[in-house]
């Protein structure tokens, strides 16, 4: 049975895609590892990356070129400056050379080595190919796969296998939803309460906080700086920031200096609904505009998701309790992290399999769940809730205009993350037990979706709003 911690739900990266982005670089990575295992790595003389299907074919916008870059020279997307990507990539792509892995000096021309092609893979839409040639003439290559979420496989599966071994220990191994009600009823626990059990069985209580913490931080960094920038977003496409606009409006005059004492300051201002919603849309909106610029955001259960989680977390700390702590924060990301792999279980969280009903639907669902648990629900109104917010996502188009995570994807985050709010409340506000639909289900519905949706509405821009609206119109 495969076991997902919440830490491959909820990782530290750069915008703009899970998939097309942080996949790729953490490919580029594993690549290296490769060829330094088959002791091959300080053989190499040249290198060439084919990009495949929807790596292709929205690769530009989503930066799928530059993270590839980044990858082959060894950075981490976790801990790379981000301010200094631009003036990496520019000297490469000047100099004509890639200081491989930070230790090898190989010639390489991004604009020649690096191959959109637009033909698909058999096993999965997101497909690159890393070639090199060694010394002796010998040229080999591998091949790698971007499942959505920064995941990424092998198509032999090597990794799973591994990982499925690392992961046998689960003391409490959980396939569907059902799995997980089961055992909160025999435990007379929450969903919280299990879901820390499985993690307690691969790291220490205080790794747990601390990873949960850095989670924490990068997500309300994240909501800060978008709240605080203000300009235009890079592309092309001349979106204009807003949540420093709204945001502008709705903190006033109250002075903080710090995002901490800015949680106490937004605390001060007027509540009402128009405001609450305006709040919410405000963080999610501030989230995915620092993912669209290149910036350091929480993959959630992707990048192009990254604002939902966030901004539902923070609504339960500026609106529903002001005494809200770090036990909060590490209650709702334990069950957020939990519905996430629930779904990456029993169908995809990649919008090039899925379309966006496995990014936002996936996310809404995931901080529904999370919302209703805080606020005092049972489990089974937690899986209710998360039901709720998916049901009214199934069929949801990927149609990025342009290729880039800006369009409609930054305000889907506002939308999923209201409607994640508004599944909690109806939860909360039913008896569980009269639920029609079971969200292993919905989970289900959605993969049957998944897989009827033409291939145009998956993340390839050839569909939708991508076609309907071109850069002219912008």
């Amino acid at each position: 049975m495969e076991c997902i911690s919440i830490f491959d739900m909820l990782k530290i990266g750069v915008g703009p895609s899970s998939s097309h982005t942080l996949g790729p670089w953490r490919a580029g990575r594993r690549w290296i590892a490769e060829l330094k295992k088959e002791g091959a790595f300080d053989h190499i003389t040249t290198i060439k990356v084919d990009l495949f299907g929807s790596l292709s074919l929205t690769g530009k916008g989503h930066a799928t070129d530059i993270a590839v870059i980044l990858g082959l020279c060894g950075y981490d997307p976790q801990t790379i400056e981000v301010a200094s990507i631009g003036s990496l990539i520019d000297h490469i792509t000047t100099s004509k050379k890639l200081n491989f892995n930070t230790e090898l000096q190989v010639d390489f021309d991004p604009k020649t080595q690096i191959v959109f092609n637009k033909e698909f893979k058999d096993f999965h839409p997101n497909a690159i190919t890393f070639h090199a040639q060694l010394e002796s003439g010998q040229k080999i290559s591998s091949s790698f796969y971007s499942i959505g979420g920064g995941f990424v496989v092998k198509e032999e599966r090597k990794r799973q296998e591994k990982k499925l071994e690392e992961f046998k220990g689960f003391p409490l191994p959980i396939q569907k939803a059902t799995d997980l009600l089961a055992y909160c009823k025999e435990k007379n626990k929450n969903v919280s309460e299990i879901v820390l059990e499985n993690e307690q069985s691969l790291r220490s209580d205080k790794e747990i906080d601390q990873r949960i913490a850095e989670v924490w931080k990068v997500m309300l960094e994240s909501m800060y700086t978008g709240c605080h920038t203000e300009g235009t977003l890079p592309g092309g496409l001349n979106v204009r920031r807003r949540a420093f606009d709204t945001h502008k409006k709705l903190i006033g005059e109250t002075p903080y200096t710090t995002p901490e004492e800015w949680i106490e300051a937004i605390r001060d201002t007027e509540v009402k609904f128009r405001q609450i919603l305006k709040w919410v849309s405000c963080f999610a909106l501030a989230v995915n505009e620092v993912n669209a610029s290149l910036g350091r955001v929480v993959t959630a259960p992707t990048n192009g998701s990254a604002g939902v989680i966030p901004a539902v977390m923070m609504y339960y700390m500026v609106i529903e309790n002001h005494d809200a702590n770090f036990d909060d924060i590490k209650q709702f990301m334990l069950v957020a992290g939990e519905i996430g792999s629930l779904f990456k279980k029993g169908a995809t969280i990649s919008a090039a399999m899925g379309g966006c009903q496995a990014e936002i639907g996936v996310s809404s669902a995931m901080a529904a769940g999370a919302l209703t648990e805080l606020m005092g629900g049972t489990p089974e109104q937690v899986l209710m809730a998360s039901e709720i917010a998916m049901e009214h996502h199934l069929g949801l188009t990927c149609d990025p205009i342009a290729g880039l995570v800006q369009v409609p994807c930054i305000e889907r985050n506002a939308m999923g993350a209201v409607k994640a709010i508004n599944a909690c409340e109806m939860a909360l506000d039913t008896d569980a037990a009269n639920a029609k639909v079971p969200l292993d289900k919905v989970i289900e519905t959605m993969w049957e979706t998944a897989q009827d949706m033409h291939t145009k509405y998956k993340e390839t821009s050839e569909g939708g709003l991508a076609v309907k609206v071109s850069l002219s119109d912008c």
